[in-house]
């Protein structure tokens, strides 16, 4: 993938801080057309990455939500 270290080991910060630095070399416009190419295939993946986790996180949080509903907790998590 690039410059990146591979996806599957990056935090969800990690892999956010990195798509953050591939926008600000893409605005620089320094980049030649084949160095933009792969910033943004890498970006693009980046965000893939990002969006699986911020969905894993979210089916956990219903996950929680859901049991304590089930265990008869009264109190209210959002």
């Amino acid at each position: 993938m690039g410059r990146s270290t591979q996806k599957k080991e990056l935090t969800f910060e990690q892999a956010m801080t990195r798509i953050e630095q591939i926008l600000q070399t893409l605005d620089s416009g320094q980049e030649t057309l084949d160095e933009s190419l792969a910033l943004f295939e890498e970006g693009t993946g980046l965000v893939r990455f990002c969006n699986e986790k911020l969905q894993h996180a979210k089916l956990k949080i219903k996950e929680v939500v859901a049991k304590n509903e089930s265990d008869g907790c009264e109190e209210a998590l959002f």
